[in-house]
């Protein structure tokens, strides 16, 4: 049965000739096998003898002679073809094209197929391929913009750590300028009120002295030249002063010494004059250490320590010194 062409998009266009080829070739087997036939036939005949006299010598037959070739057979011409046999070999012929056209169409289908399935896979492969390079592409862009995002706050927390730092440093620093000014202050305060009470002090012992030589006509008492010595210092007076006055001077000034500073090799004497009642008319320095600070606070717990303690005889020393050292 012949396909329509409809049916079947792919069918190769049909070739000139086809049908001319089948039956020549269908011939030429035809032929061939009648000469075969023939010729294997003629092989296996049993040839005819013969008879002969001889009337000559008998020939040598120990090298006998190449016998003649057989003559060739001329084909026998094929047998008429009758009408029928002609109609069943075009139907044969016929039918083996519709065979082989099938079995063609058939392999083209099959390879066109197996084209088409190979280009599919190749194309899921490849949309495959593209998937996890897309997914390895946007995985790597995640992982940069997260490195990139932890490095920046990194970066903000060691801005802030710093800018932190700095702020406390700066506070630090402010408040010990802040303490730097208030101790300033403070001391400056304390020396002015110091310089004031010990202004203060010197006009009333002033004041004293004149209403003292007033009523005593300016004379003086006498001066002594004792020594005592103490944790604190040594002091010296008339010569009719006890031995315990020196403890008695001790026990007066060291109390009121507030010296926070260093205190190897500071000596300060301070000349003091006192009226017979203890009341301190004047406190200087006689011999200073080096250091004014020590000095002034040695004169000041001199001052601080008026009236000076009374001797034995109800009377202090008119005049004397009192050498000043840090306790320590």
């Amino acid at each position: 049965m012949i396909r329509k062409n409809d049916s079947y998009p792919l069918q190769p266009p049909r070739e000139r000739g086809t049908g001319r080829a089948i039956a020549l070739a269908v011939l030429m087997h035809v032929l061939l096998g009648l000469f075969l036939y023939h010729g294997i036939r003629w092989q296996n005949s049993t040839p005819a003898g013969e008879e002969a006299e001889l009337w000559t010598e008998v020939p040598d037959l120990s090298t006998p002679k190449p016998l003649p070739p057989p003559a060739p057979v001329a084909p026998a011409p094929p047998p008429p073809q009758t009408e029928e046999a002609d109609i069943a070999l075009q139907q044969q012929k016929r039918k083996q094209q519709e065979a082989q056209r099938e079995a063609q169409l058939a392999e083209q289908q099959q390879r066109l197929k197996a084209q088409q399935e190979a280009e599919a896979k190749r194309q899921q492969l490849a949309a495959q391929q593209a998937a996890q390079q897309k997914a390895e592409k946007l995985k790597q862009q995640q992982e940069q913009q997260q490195a990139a995002a932890e490095k920046q706050k990194q970066l903000q927390q060691q801005d802030a750590l710093k800018k932190q730092q700095q702020e406390e440093e700066q506070q630090k620093q402010a408040k010990l300028d802040a303490q730097k000014k208030a101790d300033a202050e403070k001391a400056a305060k304390a020396k002015a009120q110091a310089d004031a009470q010990a202004k203060k002090l010197d006009a009333e012992r002033r004041a004293r002295i004149a209403q003292m030589q007033g009523s005593m006509g300016g004379g003086e008492g006498t001066s002594g030249n004792g020594l005592a010595k103490s944790g604190t210092g040594s002091g010296s007076g008339g010569n009719a002063t006890s031995p315990g006055y020196a403890d008695k001077v001790r026990r007066r000034v060291r109390p009121n010494i507030v010296w926070a500073g260093e205190t190897s090799g500071l000596e300060t004497e301070i000349a003091v004059r006192c009226s017979p009642t203890g009341t301190l008319l004047s406190a200087t320095i006689s011999r200073s250490s080096g250091n004014a600070s020590w000095d002034d606070a040695a004169l000041r717990a001199v001052q601080r320590s008026d009236p000076m303690p009374v001797d034995t005889d109800g009377k202090a020393p008119s005049s004397f010194k009192i050498t000043l050292r840090p306790a320590g």
